[in-house]
C-alpha cells in the first residue's frame, strides 16, 4: 500500500506523521446546516449550553479533563526492544489487524517522561502538564501496511487518560518512573553518553508490572520504536439493556503526529521484565529475549486522527 508523507525524519517518524488510508464511507444521509436530514422530515436540534471538549462539560468550559487540540508533547524515552511468543503477540491483536509474518512476536516497551501543553503555555502549570507513561507497541499488519499495535498503555495523569481514550489508546492509571539525567555532572545521575545507565518501572494498583534497564553504547540517527504508524481501537460500549454487546463506537484508528522530532538518541543493551498481577494481562507478552535498549527525546503535536475501516465485531 502506498503511504503518503507530510514529514520525513531519520527516525522513521514519517510513517507515523501521515499515512494515506481509506476513509470510511460517508453517511447516506447528512444533516444540512438547517438541521434537515436529506430525504427526511425537518428536525430541530437544541444546542448544548454546557461547554468543553471532554468530561466534565461545564458553564465556562474550563473544567474538562482535556481541552480541544492542538496537543503539544515533548518527553524523554527509555525503551527496550523485545520478542515475545508469536502466539501471544497474535492473541493481542484486534479484528482487522494481522500478525506481521516477518517479525512475529516483536515489539517495544516505552517509558516516557512527558510534558504537555495546548496553545496557552499550559506547561507553566507543571502539576497538570507533566506525567509519566508506559506503553507496549507490537508489530502488526493492516491491509498490507506494517503498523504498530498498542495493546497496553498506562499513565499517571487523568487528563492524559482522557486524551488517550479520545484517540483510541487503551489507557489505564499507573505509576511510571525513569532515571533522570541533568545538565550538571553528579554521582546522583548517569551521563547521556557511553556507559550511561538508565532504569524505568511501571506499577498499577500497588503492584509492579514492568521494569527495564538500559546501558548506552553509541548514538543513533533513528529512534528504533517509531518506524511504523500506531494503530489503536476506539471502543465505547453501550449500557442500554440488550445492547451491551453492541458498542456505540468500535473502530480502528491510526495516530497522526504533526511535526515529529527526535534528538539525542542513544542505543545499547537492554533488559526488560513484565510481572504478573491480578486483573492484568501485560505479563502474557513477557519477553523471551531482548534487543536494543535506547534513550531519546521526542516531540510532536496532535490535531487529527485517521479512522480506518471498522473491524468486524
Amino acid at each position: 500500500m502506498d503511504i503518503g508523507r507530510r514529514h520525513l525524519l531519520a527516525g522513521g517518524l514519517a510513517a507515523i506523521a501521515t499515512t494515506a488510508v481509506a476513509a470510511p464511507a460517508a453517511a447516506s444521509a447528512r444533516e444540512t446546516s438547517t438541521g434537515t436530514a436529506t430525504g427526511t422530515s425537518s428536525t430541530t436540534t437544541t444546542p448544548e449550553r454546557l461547554k468543553g471538549y471532554t468530561y466534565p462539560l461545564s458553564a465556562r468550559g474550563t473544567a474538562n479533563l482535556a481541552s480541544a487540540p492542538p496537543w503539544h508533547y515533548v518527553g524523554d524515552i527509555v525503551g527496550v526492544e523485545f520478542w515475545t511468543s508469536p502466539e501471544a503477540a497474535e492473541a493481542s491483536l484486534p479484528t482487522g489487524l494481522d500478525r506481521d509474518p516477518s517479525s512475529s512476536g516483536h515489539g517495544y516497551a516505552l517509558f516516557i517522561d512527558w510534558q504537555f501543553s495546548g496553545d496557552h503555555e499550559e506547561y507553566l502549570d507543571p502539576v497538570r502538564s507533566q506525567y509519566g507513561e508506559f506503553l507496549v507497541l507490537m508489530d502488526a499488519v493492516w491491509q498490507g501496511t506494517p503498523v504498530a499495535w498498542c495493546p497496553f498503555i498506562y499513565v499517571d495523569n487523568d487528563a492524559a487518560l482522557a486524551r488517550g481514550w479520545v484517540q483510541g489508546f487503551p489507557k489505564k492509571m499507573g505509576e511510571i518512573h525513569q532515571t533522570r539525567a541533568f545538565g550538571v555532572p553528579s554521582h546522583a545521575a548517569p551521563t547521556v553518553g557511553v556507559g550511561g545507565k538508565f532504569a524505568a518501572s511501571m506499577s498499577a494498583a500497588g503492584r509492579r508490572l514492568a521494569e527495564a534497564k538500559v546501558t548506552l553504547e553509541k548514538t543513533s540517527p533513528t529512534l528504533p520504536a517509531l518506524s511504523r504508524p500506531i494503530v489503536n481501537l476506539r471502543h465505547f460500549p453501550r449500557l442500554s439493556a440488550g445492547q451491551h454487546d453492541n458498542p456505540a463506537v468500535h473502530e480502528l484508528t491510526m495516530s497522526i503526529l504533526d511535526t515529529p522530532q527526535v534528538a539525542n538518541t542513544w542505543v545499547g543493551g537492554g533488559n526488560l521484565t513484565f510481572l504478573p498481577a491480578p486483573g492484568e494481562e501485560l505479563a502474557d507478552l513477557a519477553p523471551r529475549r531482548t534487543g536494543l535498549g535506547f534513550r531519546s527525546s521526542l516531540s510532536y503535536t496532535v490535531t487529527d486522527l485517521r479512522i480506518l475501516t471498522p473491524p468486524a465485531r
